[in-house]
This record gives structure tokens, C-alpha cells and sequence, in this order.
């Protein structure tokens, strides 16, 4: 009886060759399930890599008779002339229209980098003081405010949209770069996020920093940054590229020039890119120019990406972990 009911856990070899089976299969179907979803995301990024170095005209006459070539050849077969051309890059920087009128993409540009790394370090401040606060300071109301705070992540952002730009009309700040850098300086998503990661650090190190004579704020820089450092950079580089990559705000109260210094554009690479090529004087098509302008917009972001996903991932998973 015990050997009968000993012999019930061991598998026969059928059993093990259809297990096997089964795991084969499960994993064939995962790969391909993947491969399916990461060629259905990148298929758009390639088709926009190659269009950019595109010749202007066997791009319209592609579309003129509806060709679609993700990977067409050198030379086109419908027109005399050959098919990819690097003057798409070059034409974002030295841009005419018909009526002659220059666009300056160089200085979107430069804004945009100014704009990003600015409310980048305001959002960073802001976020790391006000996590601290919430994490290791004692004060009446912290919870109920606490909680305030993450009421308000219900309302849409574009509900806000109205009072930010009341309030940046009435502080005069419109097409300045402080309408850019301080109205989105504060995430409460990041002051939740940070918190959190600020909370699973033990309490005994506060206490045994004030017994050493460490302030809040020795303590905060000298011990709770560097162990919170890879959710901060985490931040860092979501608020580096939610700025970056920001359209609405900037194109409701930046789209003209700047007050205080003369003919200087406030347009972002963002807005100044769908704006930049719309070219109704003379009804040309120019969409390669266009592509070319949003392959040099996204490749910072996504080189910076590729370098510090690192610290994305870290910064994940440290934020779930408690003591």
C-alpha cells in the first residue's frame, strides 16, 4: 500500500515527454506573442527612420499611387532620381518659406533643452522636500493633507489647464520660460512615488543620525538621497521627458516671442515642429522634412533613455520594497 501510493508521485515517461511538450509550446507561443507586439511597436519608428532620409518627390509619388514601402530601394523606378537624400536634415536648420520668412528650429531647440533641464531641477527640489516632509517629519494635519494631495491626482489635468493660465496671465508670465518652468513644478505623482521609497528606509537611522547631531536636512542629503538615488533619477528622467515632449502648455502660452528679449522665440520643438513645415503658401507637401524634424526630436530621448533605464528599473523595484 505504501509502495502504491509512493510510486503515484513519480511521472512516467509519457507523462514527462507531454509536460515537456506543453512547456515547449507555451514558450514557442509566449515568443511569438512577443515578437508579434514588438514588431507592431517598432514597425512605426522604422518606417519613420527610413521616410526621413527619403527623396521629397519618390515619397509623393509613393503616396500619389498609394505604394507603401517600409524598405524601399536606392533608386526609385517611378521618377529619375534616387530614392534617400540627407537634405531633409538639413532643411529643418535652414528653412525659408515661400514669403521668406526664417525658421530658427536651432532655437526651438536650445528652449526646449533650457525649459527640460530647468523644471527638471524645480521638480526634483520640490518633490524631495516635500517627500522628506511627508516621510520622516511630524506635524499636525500630515495625513489629512497627505491625503488632499492624492485627491487631487483624480482631477484631469486638462481641468487645470484653465486656472494655470489665468494665474500665469495675471503674473504676466506669458511667453516667458516661468510659465514653463515653475506651473508643472510640482507632481504629486512624485511626491507620492518618492515618499514611499523615503518611508521603507528604517527609522533607526533618523534616530541614530540625531543622536549624532544631524540636522534634517544633514540627514536628508547625507543619507536618505543616496539610498533613495536611483528612485530620484527615476523621476528625473520622467519629468526630463515629460518636458521634453510637452505640446498643450507650451503651445497655449509660449507661442509667441519673448517680452524682455527682442524677436526671441518661445516656440518648443514640440509645437514649433507641427508648426514649422505647414507650408499653406504654396500647398508642398514636406512631410519627409517633417519626419527628419521628429527623429531628431525623439533620438535625445531616446539615447537618454537607453543610457539610464537602469536606474528606471531600480527605482521600481526599491520603490515596493518596506524596511
Amino acid at each position: 500500500m505504501a509502495n502504491r501510493d509512493t510510486e503515484q508521485y513519480f511521472a512516467t515517461p509519457q507523462q514527462m515527454r507531454r509536460y515537456k511538450a506543453r512547456v515547449i509550446t507555451g514558450h514557442v507561443l509566449s515568443y511569438v506573442f512577443l515578437s508579434l507586439v514588438g514588431l507592431f511597436i517598432v514597425t512605426p519608428f522604422i518606417f519613420m527612420i527610413v521616410t526621413s532620409f527619403r527623396n521629397p518627390d519618390a515619397y509623393n509619388y509613393d503616396n500619389i499611387n498609394s505604394v507603401f514601402n517600409l524598405f524601399p530601394s536606392w533608386w526609385n523606378e517611378g521618377i529619375d532620381g534616387p530614392n534617400y537624400t540627407l537634405n531633409n536634415y538639413a532643411a529643418i536648420f535652414t528653412y525659408k518659406s515661400a514669403t521668406g520668412r526664417t525658421i530658427n528650429f536651432a532655437l526651438y531647440y536650445l528652449n526646449t533643452l533650457y525649459v527640460a533641464i530647468c523644471s527638471t531641477l524645480f521638480t526634483l527640489i520640490t518633490t524631495i522636500l516635500a517627500s522628506f516632509a511627508f516621510a520622516r517629519c511630524e506635524f499636525k494635519g500630515k495625513n489629512l493633507l497627505f491625503t488632499v494631495l492624492l485627491a487631487t491626482m483624480m482631477v484631469p489635468g486638462e481641468m487645470m489647464v484653465i486656472t494655470n493660465y489665468q494665474t500665469v496671465q495675471a503674473l504676466n508670465w506669458a511667453n516667458t520660460f516661468a510659465s514653463l518652468i515653475f506651473v508643472h513644478g510640482v507632481s504629486v505623482f512624485y511626491i507620492f512615488y518618492l515618499r514611499q521609497t523615503f518611508s521603507s528606509i528604517p527609522n533607526e537611522l533618523f534616530l541614530a543620525a540625531k543622536v549624532d547631531g544631524y540636522g534634517h536636512f544633514r540627514y536628508l542629503f547625507r543619507v536618505m538621497i543616496p539610498i533613495a538615488m536611483p528612485t530620484i533619477m527615476t523621476i528625473a528622467i520622467l519629468s526630463l521627458m515629460g518636458a521634453w515632449n510637452a505640446y498643450i502648455w507650451p503651445n497655449l502660452v509660449a507661442s509667441g516671442t519673448n517680452p524682455i528679449i527682442k524677436n526671441w522665440s518661445m516656440l518648443l520643438v514640440s509645437n514649433g515642429l507641427m508648426s514649422l513645415f505647414t507650408n499653406s503658401e504654396t500647398g508642398v507637401s514636406e512631410d519627409t522634412v517633417r519626419i527628419a524634424g521628429s527623429v531628431i526630436v525623439t533620438a535625445p530621448l531616446f539615447v537618454f533613455f537607453l543610457i539610464f533605464r537602469k536606474y528606471i528599473m531600480r527605482g521600481v523595484s526599491r520603490s515596493g520594497i518596506k524596511g
